[in-house]
């Protein structure tokens, strides 16, 4: 039998469930998930391995308006996915408008790669809405096929991995076949990091913070981190520790835990926070955090 590998890049608006349907077709978490819009900066690659085919996934940043140079090199990411995919799979849900960021549907439109178009979230809405969204989608990306889906709920995700084994390229394997991504260790310690921060901080300071990771040591029984968050003011320093230190020391313990369940080991982790104003469009900074890269 033949075997089939390529690039299934995952794009769409943000918080249409990229990062939720990547890790349902994985079976693992790779991306971190939260209710918030920008959670992924990053390309992340994901990749699903069998005997007869290996499919290497790219989960995107969702598609916004730059305003920082962080942004330029997020949508720097999206632009090499639409540009060096096999498969484009494209992620909407049942509530976004429909010709929102039409730029990039338009970029979809002009390649020259099949194009599966996701229905997200159809728990949410009725039968004769799925149908009415169906044909909407059909006019603005007629190449596309078009699959209605609920990521959180894994309803129809077989019939998306179906098309996509169908649409790839024959050819052999880009990576080993025991790869599951292309990321560091240390990467998914400050996602983790910085999922939990999303999770327990409002407003801006979320969208102001980055996580570094100045010190990962790997004993036989135990990790030892070392992570510093990165805030754009004193202010945002101030949120982040808390009261006594609660804040941040909440933000570290359920950090830990899930470290240590990604790990299966034993971690200590130390958190401090620091200031560095304008590190969104620091060309130095970006290129430490792997925006630049």
């Amino acid at each position: 039998m033949t075997h089939k590998s390529g690039f299934v890049n995952i794009i769409g608006n943000p918080n249409v469930g990229k990062s939720t349907l990547m890790n349902v077709l994985l079976n693992e978490k790779l991306s971190i998930v939260t209710s918030k819009a920008q959670t992924t900066r990053h390309r992340i690659l994901g990749i699903l391995n069998d005997d007869d085919y290996q499919v290497v996934f790219s989960d995107t940043p969702g598609i916004l308006k730059p305003h920082y140079k962080m942004h330029e090199a997020m949508m720097g990411f999206v632009q090499s996915a639409i540009n060096d995919a096999d498969v484009i799979l494209y992620v909407t849900d049942v509530k976004e408008t429909i010709d929102k960021n039409s730029e990039y549907i338009q970029k979809v439109n002009n390649s020259n790669v099949p194009v599966i178009l996701v229905i997200n979230k159809i728990d949410l809405c009725k039968s004769d809405e799925i149908v009415q969204l169906n044909a909407q989608w059909k006019e603005l990306l007629p190449r596309a096929e078009i699959i209605p889906i609920s990521a959180q709920d894994k309803f129809n995700i077989h019939s998306v991995l179906t098309r996509i084994l169908e649409a790839l390229p024959e050819g052999p394997a880009f990576y080993d076949k025991d790869a599951l991504t292309d990321k560091t260790e240390r990467f998914f310690v400050s996602e983790i990091i910085r999922e939990k921060i999303f999770r327990n901080y409002k407003k801006e300071v979320p969208y102001s913070v980055e996580v570094g990771i100045e010190e990962f040591i790997e004993e036989p029984n135990i990790i030892r981190i070392k992570a510093v968050i990165i805030v754009s003011r004193p202010t945002q320093k101030g949120i982040i520790i808390g009261k006594g230190g609660e804040a941040l020391k909440k933000v570290a313990t359920r950090a830990r835990l899930d470290i240590e369940t990604f790990f299966g080991k034993k971690v200590f982790l130390e958190v401090f926070v620091k200031v560095e104003k304008d590190w969104r469009d620091s060309d130095r900074l970006l290129r430490e955090f792997g925006y630049n890269n």
